[in-house]
């Protein structure tokens, strides 16, 4: 899927941020279940951002999964089978998006059909205890993968073209992911993107690299890259992957501005013009799938297009 549109489209514009954008719309996402907790509540909000997204010009939606587990649900007294049901729900949303952008003959020009990733968060976002931005030493790859094998095999029989496992902060993880994608039914291709702490290191401290080099030919990794990471760090990471891979790069930073946990607010300006001049030169590095994680919207990834594919 990434593979064959790649050959047609020299980029693939990925779309933004998901949370941040519910929340500058209204809504109230305090809550371990964070943009999880709409699939719940507010459904229709999810459906109407991801419609905007495809008409700002992404060429991927990334579905409200990423905070969506058995065991989150569990903890709010969803059943097994309740929480199956709003996960399908996340790609279902992004379907009905997808198809009602599509349906408009004008939205087709110059353009191929969009897609839907199904987000596949990290065991850290199901901790809801910022994990992912740390990782977890004392968890064994075994555990990963049984945390990882229900909820992955649902999202691949749910309709998604792909999958996005994101945020992932250690190499035991993306290998627990990896060992994964063979056996779902469908099988679906997906792109690892890690958190990095700097530009060298992936969140648990492994070197990016090396992260990059160790999946490179695995059954099912169709790209591998970075997301919700500082994007004055991507030049070098790209240049890091692009050194030990073959695969296809993915980059979606977040918008430069930077996270007060103290005070639980951002700070910083957002500015859609210098995301897309920056997303130029992670272009020329070597990347090839390309957009925003927190704090970027529609205004970021419209200014990405123009910029990237005229």
């Amino acid at each position: 899927m990434i593979a064959t549109t790649l050959a047609v489209q020299d980029i693939l514009v990925l779309d933004g941020a998901l949370a941040t954008e519910l929340e500058r719309r209204g809504a109230d996402l305090k809550d371990p279940l964070w943009s999880a907790k709409l699939l719940i509540e507010r459904p229709e909000l999810i459906r109407e951002v991801h419609l905007d997204y495809f008409r700002a010009g992404a060429d991927v939606a990334t579905t409200a999964s990423y905070q969506a587990t058995f065991e989150g649900f569990a903890r709010r007294g969803f059943s097994h089978d309740e929480a199956g049901a709003l996960m399908r729900r996340s790609v279902a949303l992004a379907i009905e998006a997808r198809d009602a952008f599509w349906a408009e003959p004008a939205n087709r020009a110059g353009r191929r059909r969009p897609l839907v990733a199904a987000s596949v968060g990290p065991y850290g976002a199901m901790l809801a205890d910022g994990s992912e931005y740390r990782g977890y030493p004392g968890v064994t790859r075994e555990q990963l993968a049984a945390f990882h094998r229900p909820r992955l095999q649902v999202l691949a029989a749910a309709g998604a073209d792909l999958l996005a496992c994101e945020t992932i902060p250690c190499l035991d993880e993306a290998l627990a992911i990896a060992s994964l994608l063979p056996g779902l039914q469908p099988a679906l291709p997906a792109w690892i993107s890690f958190s990095c702490r700097d530009g060298e290191h992936v969140s648990q401290g492994e070197r990016f690299a090396d992260c990059a080099a160790a999946l490179d030919g695995l059954p099912g990794v169709a790209a591998v890259g970075l997301n919700c990471t500082a994007p004055e760090h991507v030049p070098a990471l790209v240049a890091a992957a692009q050194a030990r891979t073959r695969l296809p790069i993915v980059v979606y930073p977040n918008s430069g501005e930077q996270w007060d946990a103290v005070a639980k607010c951002w700070h910083g300006e957002r500015d859609a013009a210098d995301f897309a001049a920056q997303a130029q030169r992670w272009r020329r590095g070597g990347a090839r799938l390309i957009g925003g994680c927190c704090r970027t919207g529609p205004d970021e990834i419209r200014a990405l297009r123009a910029a990237l594919l005229g």
